[in-house]
């Protein structure tokens, strides 16, 4: 029986990553703002300063099977610092394939990231997730998370490049 392991992405995982951001766009109907590259990947994941950490949710067969590992998974994550709790963890996204779902996997990176956090020092671990997304929603508060849009009420934004050029001036 084939079991599921969590590590540290490699270099030979961006095609694999690349093709799952694009499978979790495409479910969150976003795909027309995926403009990331696998060399992007590469050059900012894996580099001397990477901007980014990832925990990749692989597949092993059983001894004997033919196949090799196959990575069905993966949790992008990065280390940010808070002015009032200092060291946090953020989470961009996790995605498990659909057929894979509902065996614990995405649990494992999420525990997997909160290992490695605590590790590092940090004090929170912060994500976010689409208003509609129930079962994601769901499964953070299980594990633990609270939702800060109703406890405390925070609004996310973000600046897009252009609006950067013109208040860079």
């Amino acid at each position: 029986m084939a079991s599921t392991r969590i590590r540290e992405a490699r270099e030979t995982d961006c095609g694999d990553i690349l093709r799952m951001i694009r499978e979790l766009a495409e479910y969150e109907k976003l795909s027309h703002q995926v403009k990331i590259s696998e060399e992007a990947l590469r050059a900012d994941g894996f580099g001397e300063n990477p901007f980014f950490h990832c925990l990749v949710a692989e597949i092993v067969p059983a001894p004997g099977e033919l196949q090799g590992p196959s990575v069905v998974g993966f949790g992008l994550y990065y280390f940010i610092y808070s002015t009032w709790t200092g060291r946090n963890v953020y989470l961009e996204d996790i995605y498990v394939m659909p057929q894979y779902r509902g065996q614990g996997i995405g649990t494992k990176i999420i525990k997997k990231v909160a290992e490695e956090a605590l590790h590092k020092g940090c004090s929170q671990f912060r994500l976010a997730v689409l208003d509609w997304n129930k079962k994601a929603i769901d499964l953070y508060k299980s594990l633990g998370a609270q939702d800060l849009t109703g406890a405390e009420g925070w609004h996310f934004f973000r600046f897009e490049q252009e609006a950067m050029r013109v208040l860079a001036g």
